[in-house]
């Protein structure tokens, strides 16, 4: 049997209320009404009871024990009709919940309500629409003005300005032309263009960003166990203050009255609305968080570890040097080293085809690619098999001929034939970013690194970071992680390779730089950012403090609130009915004072 929404339980318990109301008032039958509210009230205390019994059973703490006592109390004294208002508060809080969540991640949302569906597809100088999902790497598309570009693709005709705001909250549309990249999800301007197809639909970036935007979606907040955790004094509190009435006053209606006004409404609602707004604020500028508990680690996150190149570094390296052995021209070594690295995501790839490209060198067709992770490629090209990436790797016995800068290493057929050099650009951003990390209480910052020392070093005096860890396969920067002093967690990392994948998992929090970075980063992270800009780092830190702080406030105002009310309902002077009415009252602010999570100024 489908579970009952929240909606649908408000207004079945609606109806029922109608009923009691009709029967009462409008018929006379006052005992047809109570027994139908007791009925009815008893199933659902019953099935709060089971469902309370589960969450402790699961290892949480479970908070409907005073909402199901406070139904139960005022059923026992007759009261009826307040038990009637808990029942309507229960799940009006609960469907509350539900549209506030939704009006919260409006942002995300927005992801999956637009993923495109067709294709233009051009075969044989015709144009036939295809379903995305049919779409193949090398197919050439036609994308008409104002369409979402169906997958990513290079241009191969036509120019225009392109509306990536959904990928990366960038406002402004971005210029396009012949040979740049285009991410699927971003809307095409007035101009049509032809697209020659890099990734398939399920590959693309749009389709990556909808399963962040699933699993953001599907996990539940960590704080709401913290608001569980205040649950437990608050609910002794509310019981010795109950007992105490009725025991003083000699009347058990007095236990009742005082258990209406502390449901733990407050508790259960406010936290995780709390949360869902500052992962929708989190949205609008470019990140997308995956669980609310992530918010709740980054916010009081003491220790940052960073990738260097493509992290630090602005991710738009240039080929410095090009260093034959004299066995091979440059020409030769640009051509073997474009070719077998020209499906590689890394940052030093894209440079190196950039640099071929605007000398107009061959490239070849690739056979047997393979990537090997922290290493390099190895690729058959032109029937030769050639590698390209660290010297140990591409020719071990001429370690003699290592750099003291960026550079890929290439041989052929075994046979070393020179290096490639890079220079480096360090992104412009990236001191303010660990000046504003130390401000927010990050204040152990180390890069890890797969290049080499001198290298980090110098990069990493000039950002402002103190410890360097250079020379790194990815299971050393696991194990280096992995010694991070238990205080200073939680620990976040911040990558955007294919190496950095298991280092994001292995951190506290992963922080992808998905703009450029790699599907594999982007997956393995609790926090992609969207657009390509360090400083979102040291947001999504600010952000996830003031999410945590707003929480704590909206679940603190509601103790209050209710403690409060507990205190004047134990005199007597607060009614039952009254009280049960109050206590949407409290709800309702602890809610809006959640929401503030949303709709602070960025």
């Amino acid at each position: 049997m489908k579970k009952l929404s929240n909606k649908q339980k408000l207004i079945i318990i609606l109806v029922i209320a109608a009923i009691a109301v009709v029967l009462q008032f409008g018929f006379h039958l006052h005992l047809f009404a109570q027994i139908l509210v007791t009925v009815v009230g008893a199933i659902v205390a019953f099935s709060m009871f089971v469902g309370m019994i589960k969450t402790i059973r699961s290892g949480k703490y479970g908070v409907d024990l005073l909402a199901i006592m406070a139904v139960v109390a005022t059923l026992a004294v007759g009261e009826y009709w307040a038990a009637m208002v808990i029942l309507v508060m229960l799940t009006g809080g609960d469907a509350l919940e539900d549209y506030a969540a939704k009006k919260a991640s409006t942002e995300l949302k927005a992801l999956l309500n637009n993923s495109p569906q067709t294709a233009h597809l051009i075969t044989n100088g015709k144009t036939n629409d295809i379903s995305v999902n049919d779409v193949k790497v090398g197919d050439q598309l036609i994308v008409k003005p104002g369409e979402l570009v169906p997958v990513d693709g290079i241009i191969k005709n036509g120019e225009g300005l392109f509306d990536e705001s959904s990928l990366t909250g960038e406002s402004r549309p971005v210029s396009k032309t012949a040979g740049d990249e285009v991410m699927s999800g971003s809307v095409n301007g007035d101009n049509a263009t032809t697209l020659q197809v890099t990734k398939l639909a399920k590959d693309s970036q749009y389709q990556q960003l909808v399963k962040l935007v699933k699993e953001a979606e599907s996990t539940p907040a960590h704080f709401v166990r913290l608001a569980d955790r205040y649950a437990v004094p608050f609910t002794i509190i509310a019981i010795i203050i109950s007992s105490l009435a009725w025991a003083l006053s000699g009347h058990p209606e007095r236990f009742a009255e005082v258990l209406v006004v502390a449901s733990p409404c407050p508790l259960i609602l406010a936290a995780p609305v709390a949360m869902v707004s500052g992962m929708s604020r989190a949205s609008r500028n470019g990140i997308v968080v995956k669980t609310g508990s992530v918010l709740e680690k980054l916010a009081v996150a003491k220790t940052g570890a960073f990738d260097k190149t493509g992290t630090i570094t602005r991710g738009q390296l240039t080929v410095d040097k090009i260093l034959p052995t004299g066995k091979i021209d440059s020409a030769q070594l640009l051509h073997y080293a474009a070719s077998a690295e020209q499906q590689s995501s890394h940052i030093l790839a894209r440079s190196l085809l950039s640099y071929a490209t605007a000398y107009n060198i061959p490239l070849s067709t690739v056979d047997q690619l393979k990537e090997i992770t922290g290493k390099g490629i190895l690729a058959t090209v032109d029937g030769q098999e050639v590698k390209v990436g660290k010297l140990k790797f591409v020719s071990p016995e001429n370690l003699d001929q290592i750099l003291a800068v960026t550079a890929i290493y290439v041989s052929v057929d075994g046979q070393y034939y020179g290096a490639i050099t890079f220079i480096d650009h360090i992104r412009p951003e990236a001191k303010q970013t660990m000046d504003q990390l130390k401000q927010l209480g990050v204040t152990n910052l180390l890069m890890l690194t797969g290049d080499q020392a001198v290298i980090a070093d110098k990069v990493a005096q000039q950002v402002g970071i103190t410890q360097v860890k250079a020379d790194l396969l990815p299971q050393d920067k696991i194990n280096a992680l992995k010694a991070i002093p238990t205080n200073e967690h939680p620990v976040f990392m911040v990558g955007d390779g294919v190496n950095d994948a298991p280092s994001l998992v292995t951190a506290d929090v992963g922080i992808a730089m998905g703009a450029h970075g790699s599907t594999a980063a982007s997956e393995s992270a609790a926090v992609v950012i969207l657009k390509d800009d360090l400083l979102r780092v040291a947001k999504a830190v600010s952000i996830s403090q003031e999410t945590l702080r707003i929480a704590k406030q909206a679940v603190l105002i509601g103790i209050a609130i209710c403690t409060i009310l507990m205190l004047i309902a134990s005199t007597g002077i607060i009614p039952a009915f009254f009280g049960a009415m109050l206590q949407e009252i409290i709800d309702t602010v602890s809610i809006l004072w959640a929401l503030k999570a949303r709709k602070m100024t960025d």
